[in-house]
């Protein structure tokens, strides 16, 4: 059984991205050891390479003290996304300079970008004993990063090639008619090795790479005599090798925003609030598309107006592509139309309505009556009523008179969706909620997400009839939200 298991998973195709345009030929050249690696040629069906160049408008800028890595950054981030969007399972960076940002750039990648500097240790590791001094050919911007001294200081002693032979190598590597043009004998490879030399008059036992371009030299530097590694070699078999790095974002929420624009950020804000955070790091990430042109729902329910299903799944898949965990919809109505898109996205929208029947329930039990505050398209979609039969709850909702009211405390010309927050709309959504109390309700859910503008989400609130309790829908969602990043990102 053993055996057979093996079998299988080494008939897994493992696709691999390469950043290349960093280096042409030093990229190139790993190209080529990865494809005539052991772990290649013996299982040739299993891996997929794909490299990646696009034009970089600094790669013939030297790698001295003052270089400016924003430009790389963007381009190595940007050929990643487009790796990841590809389908690829992990990213080859053969760049030491771009290794002092790596990090950076993997904490925006869902897919892991595999450490060369990780495969460069190991490897020392493995060759060398805990003391030795290692002899760094490097860019004077890497020397300069502490690159090295944070990887290996604290094992073994790094030393540099002296004043002079650091600035002919930099010369034989980026200058006029350097290795990195593909001048790779005569005074070019002399300094490479002059640089050698002086790492070792200072007990070097071991020459590492600290420039991919390195390894474009590497075999003939060992010819005579030097013991270098080659870190193109080296990084390929890591990354052949079972360097299967699994790789996860923290949680991300997607929002289809705009159904209302005003209680989208009245939402985003409960998020906030609801998060248990002491610094700006601790908060969720939220991804929102505020499309307040999603066509009405309500108009849609009641008048057989522009179906808004479309809209709403494309706002959905945009938010699935952008990386979102979980989508939220922060719009009761909206939720008619949930079962039709759900089923045709892979990642889950956090009902709304059945969370808020399931927190009344737990929350009063199941012998309150509860009342409803809603548009008429929510009321006529029966949707809140089929969630709270499915917990054994009832729903009542106000006489057609009172409905209308609540109408227009929405949808008026001094409605909250109009931008009012006191005076009429209050007072025609209050009506309306004494009419349900005196009917017998004694929780209420205001199920429209513009109607928390109004009246807040709380215990009691004193009508003139009675007290009753006022449920918010979407700070119920919120603190859902917030219990599903926090236990994702566990």
């Amino acid at each position: 059984m053993k055996s057979i298991k093996a079998a299988e998973s080494s008939s897994v195709v493992r696709k691999l991205g390469i950043v290349g345009g960093l280096g042409s030929l030093a990229g190139g050249d790993l190209f080529y050891k990865l494809v005539k690696s052991r772990s290649v040629l013996e299982d040739q069906g299993r891996f997929h390479f794909l490299f990646e160049q696009h034009p970089f408008k600094d790669v013939l800028l030297p790698l001295d003290f003052k270089a400016n890595m924003t430009s790389r950054k963007f381009y190595v981030y940007q050929v990643c996304k487009t790796f990841e969007e590809s389908g690829v399972d992990a990213v080859m960076l053969p760049c030491f300079a771009s290794h002092t940002f790596r990090s950076e750039i993997q904490d925006e990648l869902g897919i892991p970008l595999l450490d060369m500097m990780d495969a460069l240790v190991q490897h020392i590791r493995h060759i060398a004993e805990p003391g030795d001094t290692l002899g760094i050919i490097a860019s004077d911007f890497v020397r300069q990063s502490g690159l090295f001294e944070q990887a290996l200081g604290s094992e073994f002693r790094v030393v540099y090639p002296d004043e002079s032979a650091q600035n002919e190598l930099m010369e034989a590597m980026y200058g006029v008619n350097g290795i990195k043009d593909g001048h790779l004998e005569g005074m070019p490879l002399e300094s490479v090795y002059q640089a050698c030399l002086s790492v070792q008059g200072q007990g070097a036992t071991l020459v590492v790479p600290g420039m991919t371009e390195f390894s474009l030299v590497c075999a003939d530097l060992q010819r005579r005599g030097v013991k270098a590694l080659d870190i193109n070699e080296i990084y390929a078999g890591y990354a052949t090798q079972g360097s299967n790095v699994s790789r996860s974002l923290p949680f991300k929420l997607g929002i289809v925003g705009g159904v209302g624009p005003a209680a989208t950020v009245d939402f985003m804000g409960k998020v906030v609030s609801n998060t248990p955070a002491g610094r700006d790091q601790d908060h969720i990430k939220m991804v929102v598309e505020q499309n307040p042109q999603i066509p009405d729902r309500t108009a849609n329910l009641l008048r057989d107006e522009t179906d808004p299903t479309m809209a709403m799944y494309a706002t959905c898949k945009r938010l699935e592509s952008a990386g979102a965990n979980a989508i939220a919809i922060p719009c009761n109505t909206a939720h008619a139309f949930v079962e039709r898109i759900q089923g045709h996205l892979r990642i889950p929208i956090v009902n709304m309505l059945t969370e808020t029947i399931d927190w009344i329930k737990k929350t009063y039990g199941s012998r309150k009556t509860i009342g409803l505050l809603a548009t008429s398209g929510t009321v006529q979609s029966q949707v809140y009523h089929q969630a709270a039969n499915r917990a054994g709850l009832q729903v009542m909702v106000p006489s057609s008179s009172y409905q209308a009211m609540v109408m227009e405390s929405i949808y008026g010309e001094r409605g909250v969706k109009a931008g009012f927050r006191e005076g009429l709309c209050k007072e025609q959504l209050l009506t309306a909620a004494e009419h349900l109390a005196e009917a017998g309700a004694e929780v209420l859910i205001l199920g429209c997400t513009e109607l928390p503008l109004l009246i807040s989400h709380c215990d009691e609130y004193q009508l003139l009839s009675r007290k009753v309790a006022f449920v918010d829908p979407t700070t119920i969602l919120a603190r859902r939200c917030v219990m599903l990043a926090h236990a994702a990102d566990r």
